[in-house]
C-alpha cells in the first residue's frame, strides 16, 4: 500500500495538523521487547511508510500521526501493550515483518492473494480503489485505455504497481512507468509536468489533492479491482494477528473507529461486519 521527502509535505502537514488534532497521547516507555510481539506488556513494533498521508505520515513536529496511526495506539491502548511506529522501507516489508523487525505491518496495505502466501491479515476494515490523477487542467485522460502513449508513475512496492506489472496494455501501449519510492516524490513529478498521470491508492489520492486544490485532480474511474485495507503479521503470529482482531472488532462495535475515521476523512468510511 507508498509517501519520503519531508519538504514537500510541509506545507501539507502543517495545513493537515490545523484541520486534526491527533488522539491518543504518549505511550509509557515499554517495559519488555521481544521479537514476536505476543506477550502481554511486550511492545508491539508497527511497520510503516512514514510519507503515506493520510494513514500514517510525518507533521510538522516531525511526529507520526495518521489514520492508521490513532487505530494503532488505541487498539495497543487496549491491549496493554507498549507501541512503536518504526518507518521502513516499503518495498521490503515483508522481510521486515518476517524478520521480527516489526510485529505488524498496518499502513494502508491491501489485501492480495500473493501477500497471503507470506503474511497473515486482519479483516479488512476499509475498500480502497485504483484510479487516475492527472495535472490540474489536463485533457485526453479520460480512464486507463486513453493513457495509451503517456508517462505513468506509480509507487513501488504499491498494489498499483502490481497490476501494471500484470497488465500486457502498459507494457505494451503505454509510453512509460515511472516508479517512486514514495506517491509524494510522483505527484511531484506530475505537478511539475514530468508525467502524465498517477495512478495509486484513492483515499491517498485525494487526501493529497485537498492539500493541493489547484494542481491535482482525479479521475474516478476505477484502475484494475477494488481492493481492501487489511493489518498484517507474520505468518507464525497468529496470536497477535487474533488479539488485534478482537479489540479492532470492539472498536468498531462501540463507534471509535467511526470517530477516527470522522476525524480523518470527514465520514465513516470504514467497514462495517
Amino acid at each position: 500500500m507508498k509517501w519520503k521527502k519531508l519538504v514537500a509535505l510541509a506545507s501539507a502537514a502543517v495545513l493537515s495538523a490545523a484541520l486534526f488534532t491527533g488522539c491518543g497521547g504518549q505511550q509509557q516507555a515499554a517495559t519488555s521487547s521481544s521479537g514476536s510481539g505476543s506477550g502481554a506488556g511486550d511492545k508491539i513494533v508497527v511497520g510503516l511508510d512514514d510519507n503515506f498521508p493520510p494513514m500514517g505520515f510525518k507533521d510538522e513536529n516531525n511526529e507520526i500521526v495518521g489514520f492508521d496511526i490513532d487505530l494503532a495506539k488505541e487498539a495497543t491502548k487496549r491491549l496493554g501493550r507498549d507501541v512503536e511506529f518504526k518507518a521502513i522501507d516499503w518495498s521490503s516489508k515483508e522481510a521486515e515483518l518476517k524478520s521480527g523487525r516489526v510485529n505488524v505491518l498496518w499502513n494502508g496495505l491491501d489485501i492480495t492473494d500473493k501477500r497471503k502466501e507470506n503474511m497473515l491479515f486482519s479483516d479488512p476494515y476499509m475498500d480502497n480503489r485504483q484510479i487516475i490523477f492527472v495535472k490540474k487542467g489536463a485533457t485526453g485522460i479520460t480512464d486507463e485505455q486513453s493513457l495509451a502513449g503517456k508517462a505513468v508513475g506509480t509507487q513501488s512496492a504499491s498494489t498499483a504497481e502490481e497490476y501494471i506489472d500484470g497488465s500486457d496494455f502498459f507494457k505494451t501501449k503505454v509510453k512509460e512507468v515511472k516508479k517512486y519510492s514514495d506517491f509524494v516524490s510522483a505527484f511531484m513529478d506530475l505537478e511539475n509536468g514530468r508525467i502524465d498521470a498517477v495512478i495509486g491508492d484513492e483515499i491517498v489520492g485525494r487526501y493529497y489533492m485537498s492539500k493541493h486544490p489547484d494542481s491535482i485532480d482525479a479521475v474516478d474511474v476505477a484502475v484494475g479491482p477494488v481492493s481492501q485495507f487489511g493489518i498484517a503479521f507474520a505468518k507464525d503470529n497468529q496470536k497477535l494477528r487474533d488479539d488485534v482482531q478482537k479489540v479492532l472488532d470492539e472498536m468498531v462495535k462501540d463507534g471509535t473507529v467511526a470517530k477516527i475515521s470522522e476525524k480523518w476523512f470527514g465520514k465513516d468510511i470504514t467497514l462495517k461486519k
